[in-house]
């Protein structure tokens, strides 16, 4: 009988280095559900993220990463060739679509755009799962397998957050989502949860048993994808707890794969500019968080001048008046503003995708 084999560090599917990977992908949900265990008066049942981890959570990391797209699409002179047609068609319509809705309704207009977001966030964690395991030789059961948990992981809270009803949290603005409360259904969908969970354990345990390998990233993914989406959408009910979860676990792996894509790709074959040749460069890292965090900055002042108020400090709009915008004008900023963000989470659909012709 053949003992149980763990691959090497190096013979892993790593995206990156395996350092990287451990650190800025797998890590996150797993150090963010521990830090909310470790301080749970800050964090589990708290109904508003303070200043400081707004300015952490909110600015850096979850606008930052919007801009970090730019490194593959708009900054990179190969991509632009390649898609310019689509890389200037989607913010364009973006707009017109955000201005359509938003003059119909404010309400449906972020609903819409919160619903947007959910499916980028669940279709990440999918795209990570499928990066992990793209060296495994698969049957059908194993594949489907991991569809169905990464899939049951995410969508599942999203389920219980509908179904019970309103949080102490929420993605964009109150009532963003479509409430349909029903503790019957709550309660079928929560066994069929843990029953899930439970089969994808066993059939991990076969599976490792008969092949005699372990796939650690791919694992990673799916076990963070359970825990951070677990805990801070249906276990805990706090603000900052599912802000810490949801922004980190989502937000830092995305700028490391950004990262980690441009360092590839310039190694290979040098940038057409020399932005992406000082950003990907070996010092280039504080250049590349430099700038999406200084594009993020400008566009929350622009948020907090025009809509929310709420950052006066950070920004130095004290000495502004309050501006009081009409209707009809935040019916063109409004949809302006979100163009950096539904453009990522449009683009994002195309910009990952594997050509045939490479291979």
């Amino acid at each position: 009988m053949r003992p149980l084999k763990f691959l090497s560090m190096q013979k892993q599917p790593w995206i990156g280095k395996p350092l990287t990977d451990i650190l800025f992908i797998l890590l996150p949900p797993f150090v963010c559900l521990l830090i909310v265990i470790l301080f749970p008066a800050i964090f589990q049942q708290s109904e508003a993220v303070s200043l400081a981890g707004w300015v952490i959570l909110i600015l850096l990391i979850d606008v930052g990463h919007v801009y970090s797209t730019l490194y593959r699409t708009y900054f990179d002179s190969h991509a632009m060739k390649q898609q310019k047609a689509l890389l200037f068609a989607i913010p364009f319509f973006s707009f017109v679509l955000g201005v359509l809705v938003y003059s119909m309704s404010s309400l449906w207009f972020w609903r819409l755009l919160t619903y947007i977001a959910v499916y980028h966030f669940i279709r990440q964690q999918y795209g990570f799962m499928r990066i992990y395991s793209r060296y495994e030789k698969k049957d059908n059961y194993s594949s489907i397998s991991d569809k169905i948990i990464i899939y049951t992981a995410s969508i599942y809270p999203m389920l219980y957050w509908h179904l019970k009803g309103p949080r102490n949290f929420n993605w964009f603005i109150d009532n963003e989502f479509v409430f349909i409360r029903s503790e019957g259904i709550l309660t079928f969908l929560t066994i069929v949860y843990f029953t899930i969970v439970g089969l994808y354990v066993l059939f991990q345990i076969r599976h490792i048993i008969l092949t005699k390998t372990v796939n650690l990233p791919k694992l990673a993914i799916i076990s963070g994808t359970l825990l951070s989406w677990y805990f801070g959408i249906v276990y805990f009910n706090g603000d900052m707890a599912f802000t810490l979860l949801n922004v980190v676990s989502h937000g830092i792996p995305y700028m490391a794969l950004v990262w980690i894509h441009g360092k590839k790709s310039t190694s290979v074959k040098p940038a057409a500019n020399r932005l992406l040749q000082l950003v990907f460069s070996r010092y280039g890292l504080i250049f590349f968080l430099l700038i999406i965090f200084a594009l993020a900055f400008i566009e929350e002042s622009l948020w907090d001048i025009s809509v929310w108020k709420e950052h006066k400090t950070i920004f130095g709009t004290n000495h502004i008046t309050n501006i009081q915008l009409s209707d009809q004008l935040l019916c063109f900023i409004v949809p302006l503003l979100t163009v950096p963000q539904l453009t990522h989470y449009i683009v994002d659909g195309y910009i990952w995708k594997k050509k045939k012709s490479d291979g």
